[in-house]
C-alpha cells in the first residue's frame, strides 16, 4: 500500500469519526487529486477534472455544527489529509467563517495525540501571559471535548503568500525569548522550531506555531540545534546531517554565550533527547539510532 492509498484509508477513518449521523451528504474533493491526496474541501464545478465528489455527512452533530458553536458563526472546513507514517498525526482543519480565514483546528483522535493537543493548549496559555516582544503564536480560542475527543481552536498567523528570508538576529532573539519562558532558569523550548513552525510577520516580528511539542527543563540551544539539524535534513541523510549539526555547534550556539565544548555538548544532548523523543513515539523518522546517532556519540567520548 503507498503513501496515497493510506492517506485516503486515514481520510475514510476520519470521515466518520469528525462526520458522524445520516445528515443529507455534502459533496467535497480531494486536492490536488486522489492519487496527490493533500486537502479535502467543500466540493465546486472547477473541481470536475481533479477526480469523483467524496460524499460527507452534514448535520448539527458533526464537527462543523461543534465549531459552529464554538465560534458563534456558520462555518465550512478544509481538512488537510495528514502523512501516512507521523508519530504525530491527528485530524487538522482549516475553519472557514463569513469573513474568511478565522481558525486552525487540531483534534486529539488518540492518546498520544490527545497529549499533544493538551500539552500545546498549556503551551499557549503559558505564551497569553508572557511579555513576548518578538515571538508571535497563535492565540488559543477554545480547548475542549467533544465526542470524547480533544479539540484544539487556535487563531491564524499572518503568515505573507511569499515567505521572506529570516535574519539571524531574529532567529536568536526568538530561541532566546522562548528560552526565558522558563521562570526558573532559561532553559524552555519550542520543541520542533523548524522551517515550515516559523515565518517572518509583516511587523518583524517571528510567527511560531505548533508548540505541541514545547516543554522546559531543557539546556539553553535546544531550538537553535532543533533548526539547524531540520536544514541539514533538507540536504543531506540522517548519518551526514547529524555530523553537520555537530560540526557547526560553535557557530550556531555562540550567540547564546556557549564556548566550544558547552555547544557541542549541547548539541549532543539534544540529539539524545530527540531519539529518545522518536523512540517514545515509535517512530523512527531519522532511521535506527545506531546508525544516525550512535557513532556519532562514541566519537565525542571525551566532551561527554
Amino acid at each position: 500500500m503507498n503513501d496515497a492509498q493510506i492517506r485516503l484509508r486515514y481520510l475514510e477513518r476520519t470521515i466518520r469519526l469528525l462526520f458522524p449521523g445520516a445528515g443529507e451528504p455534502s459533496a467535497y474533493s480531494v486536492l490536488p487529486h486522489p492519487r496527490l491526496p493533500r486537502r479535502l474541501v467543500p466540493r465546486t464545478w472547477w473541481h470536475r477534472p481533479f477526480g469523483p465528489a467524496v460524499p460527507v455527512p452534514s448535520g448539527a452533530e458533526s464537527i462543523i455544527g461543534h465549531l459552529g458553536e464554538v465560534l458563534g458563526m456558520p462555518v465550512r472546513v478544509v481538512l488537510h489529509i495528514r502523512p501516512a507514517r507521523r508519530a504525530n498525526r491527528k485530524p487538522v482543519l482549516e475553519v472557514h467563517g463569513p469573513d474568511g480565514l478565522a481558525a486552525y483546528v487540531k483534534v486529539g483522535d488518540s492518546a498520544r495525540a490527545r497529549a499533544l493537543v493538551r500539552n500545546e493548549a498549556a503551551a499557549l496559555r503559558l505564551l497569553a501571559d508572557a511579555p513576548l516582544k518578538t515571538v508571535c503564536p497563535p492565540v488559543l480560542l477554545h480547548h475542549g471535548e467533544w465526542r470524547g475527543l480533544d479539540v484544539l481552536v487556535v487563531s491564524p498567523l499572518p503568515v505573507p503568500r511569499r515567505r521572506r528570508p529570516i535574519p539571524a538576529q531574529l532567529i536568536h532573539a526568538a530561541v532566546a525569548e522562548i528560552a526565558a519562558l522558563d521562570a526558573d532558569t532559561p532553559s524552555a523550548w519550542h520543541g520542533d522550531f523548524a522551517p515550515w513552525n516559523i515565518a517572518r510577520a509583516p511587523d518583524g516580528r517571528l510567527l511560531v506555531w505548533d508548540w505541541e511539542r514545547f516543554a522546559s527543563g531543557v539546556p539553553l540551544g535546544f531550538d537553535a540545534a532543533h533548526l539547524s539539524l531540520s536544514r541539514a535534513l533538507s540536504r543531506m541523510r540522517p548519518p551526514l546531517a547529524a555530523r553537520s549539526c555537530l560540526a557547526s555547534a560553535t557557530e550556531t550556539l555562540a550567540p547564546y554565550g556557549l564556548s566550544a565544548a558547552q555547544a557541542k555538548l549541547t548539541v549532543i544532548r539534544y540529539l539524545i533527547t530527540l531519539a529518545d523523543r522518536h523512540a517514545a513515539d515509535g517512530h523512527e523518522p531519522l532511521g535506527p539510532p545506531a546508525r544516525w546517532l550512535t557513532p556519532l556519540i562514541d566519537h565525542q567520548e571525551s566532551v561527554l
